[in-house]
């Protein structure tokens, strides 16, 4: 009885640790820059299929949303991904699954050249330059690494960064200690400054 105990609590402090966690990261490097537009950066993942993968899916989903989630006017959706195995871009297979599964009508952007989330901010930086505000949209670690990316490349850009959401309660909960876990090796790398907002 007590080691099942043990195993429960240890188990509701694991998933409690990796909720808390993630809700950090989700509000690490961002500001409250407003304005009229804004741009919501949806980065792609490894996907070797000919349609969106379940993490692509998910962070198409957390993009879309962001968008309500202030109001903003002019708001684009920026796909950044480059070529998978099966020839497509992961930009363009987001970008199908925004408009053909969500419905999505809005005004949507491709970048299809990177194959790194250095590339990534590197190649969205053209179409970000007229923007009032800039979200990005991943899991929580990896949207934190690219913002931190986005601070080292344009400091100036970096100012106008805003939440995205792609952080609910809840949401991914079994797989979020994982995702910490993950995060924490991902984020390694990161200057002590960046670091200290966000772990």
């Amino acid at each position: 009885m007590r080691r099942r105990t043990g195993l429960a609590i240890a188990g509701v402090a694991a998933l409690a640790w990796g909720e808390w966690l993630n809700w950090r990261w989700s509000r690490a490097l961002v500001g409250s820059s407003g304005g009229a537009s804004a741009a919501v950066v949806v980065l792609g993942y490894r996907n070797p299929q000919a349609t969106a993968n379940l993490i692509n899916r998910w962070r198409v989903r957390a993009g879309i949303r962001s968008i309500a989630a202030d109001g903003a006017h002019g708001t684009c959706v920026i796909f950044s991904g480059g070529a998978t195995s099966s020839g497509a871009t992961e930009a363009q297979l987001m970008a199908d699954y925004a408009k053909s599964v969500l419905e999505f009508d809005g005004t949507v952007l491709l970048e299809d050249q990177s194959a790194t989330t250095w590339e990534n901010i590197t190649n969205v930086i053209p179409l970000l330059e007229g923007v009032d505000h800039i979200k990005i949209a991943s899991q929580p670690a990896h949207a934190l690494k690219a913002r931190a990316y986005l601070r080292r490349q344009r400091p100036d850009l970096a100012e106008r960064l805003v939440r995205a959401d792609d952080y609910r309660p809840g949401e991914w909960m079994v797989v979020k200690p994982l995702l910490a876990l993950y995060g924490l090796w991902t984020l390694r790398g990161l200057k002590a400054d960046e670091r200290k907002v966000s772990l």
